[in-house]
């Protein structure tokens, strides 16, 4: 079975701004847990401890929060890009980590999902292929925002298309950005060059006629790389569509952190999640689904409705949010109705509806 792992944890993430302008991609909080650390616990599942990753943007957060010796236990090490090489130069990078004859897994680190990854090493494996791709069946009508794999009766791979339109696709299956590899891939990776996988890599080593094949999941899989993409996850996750556990007890209302202080008061509909050490204070209102992050305030009389707020956001008396994003360290002053859809990034005040509207960003 597998025993090492890397994460591709390089990408800037600019399609998640202002989420992530203070925060990188594979550290946004889904359900108060990095996406980067439901990877790890996922791969500590099927027995994989040993992990590197490569960074690049705000690649500080990454390391402090996992870098040495880490609350999840597992053995952690990364190389900092300062210049992207691309995900299979990113790879390329962390060659000395492997040993010669190794077989490793490659995921993403916006990647989102539950795969079953014994079985796709057994694909793998049985295929004797030297690379095996994850691929999602999604409709027709979304392949525009991804790469298309073609395959041939067997699983064989045979053509890729990035980003079709849906009257052009040759299929509607899509790289999920997990691969299983044997180390004589990076044989087709050249050293210090940006490469890759589905332009470079793969259209080498099909002309070579080497064996690289695909698996067709049926297991959770989003790609975190739009805000829409985002909330979808988090929801998905509300609603037990992924097998991903989340950090706090269950309750009737959701799930709440022990730390947490919530008052007799607040009215619940629908389900919560509310963190560590946060302050939910009299008649306050949470409707549908909201996750509320760690160390958060919410004030008396506040009503917030199918939202998520992020780490350290304090919330005025009487403020409403419906559909919002809050990130770290905002805070509303009372009486202010956010616009519906919003998205507010980190460190702000907001005072009156100028503060946020002069950048706004809509979910």
């Amino acid at each position: 079975m597998i025993k090492k792992a890397m994460i591709m944890a390089a990408g800037a993430g600019t399609r998640l701004n202002p989420l992530t302008q203070k925060v990188p991609k594979p550290m946004v909080p889904v359900v108060n847990t990095p996406i980067l650390e439901f990877i790890l616990k996922h791969l500590q599942k099927y027995g994989i401890n040993d992990v590197i990753a490569n960074t690049h943007h705000i690649a500080e957060s990454i390391q402090n929060a996992y870098g040495g010796k880490n609350h999840v236990g597992i053995n952690f090490q990364y190389v900092y890009e300062p210049e992207l090489t691309g995900t299979a130069g990113g790879v390329k990078k962390t060659e000395f980590f492997f040993e010669p004859g190794d077989t490793f897994i490659v995921i993403s680190g916006d990647a989102l999902t539950d795969v079953n990854i014994e079985k796709l090493y057994e694909k793998h494996k049985k295929s004797g292929a030297m690379a095996t791709m994850a691929l999602k069946e999604i409709p027709i009508s979304e392949v525009a925002h991804f790469g298309v794999v073609v395959l041939d009766s067997n699983s064989r791979v045979t053509g890729f298309q990035e980003k079709p339109r849906p009257e052009e696709a040759k299929s509607n299956l899509v790289n999920a950005g997990i691969y299983i590899f044997e180390t004589d891939v990076f044989n087709y990776i050249p050293a210090n060059q940006f490469y890759d996988f589905a332009k470079n890599v793969f259209p080498a080593m099909m002309a070579n006629n080497e064996l690289l094949y695909a698996h067709v999941i049926d297991d959770y899989w989003n790609d975190i790389g739009t805000i829409k993409q985002y909330k979808h996850s988090s929801l998905d996750i509300l609603a037990g569509k992924v097998n991903l556990d989340i950090p706090y007890p269950e309750t009737e209302n959701g799930w709440i952190a022990e730390s947490a202080d919530i008052a007799d008061s607040v009215v619940f509909k629908g389900v919560s999640v509310i963190g560590k050490g946060s302050k939910v204070e009299d008649h306050v209102k949470l409707s549908e689904n909201n996750i509320i992050g760690n160390n958060c305030i919410i004030k008396a009389g506040a009503r917030i409705e199918n939202s998520i707020i992020w780490d350290d956001v304090v919330i005025g008396e009487n403020v409403s949010l419906d559909n919002c994003i809050i990130a770290n360290n905002v805070k509303i002053n009372p009486g202010i109705s956010v616009q519906k859809d919003s998205v507010i990034g980190h460190d702000k005040i907001i005072s009156c509806p100028e503060d946020y509207l002069q950048d706004l960003v809509k979910i």
